[in-house]
């Protein structure tokens, strides 16, 4: 259910704006798509775990600020972003 290292760093890499980067909008929002992908999956198998759903909502809640903030700075980079992570906007 959670991210596993490897894949984590490989997120990182792929989204990082400049070397050593983790902490930019882009990354940190791809981290969040990643774990709301995966928590999804596991909600889809556990109907009834209404504690992982409302981590869910709230993570779901933080990326659409954090995209918010992304299209209020820069809106090619807000393009590129969900275009890349494929979320419907």
């Amino acid at each position: 259910m959670s991210i596993t290292q490897e894949r984590k760093q490989e997120l990182i890499k792929e989204y990082a704006i400049k070397a050593d980067d983790t902490g930019s909008p882009e990354v940190q929002v791809a981290l969040l798509t990643e774990r709301i992908n995966n928590l999804t999956e596991h909600l889809r198998s556990n109907i009834k775990d209404h504690h992982s759903r409302r981590g869910l909502l709230k993570m779901v809640g933080l990326r659409r600020r954090l995209l918010s903030y992304v299209k209020s700075q820069s809106m090619d980079r807000y393009q590129t972003l969900i275009k890349r992570l494929n979320l419907r906007k």
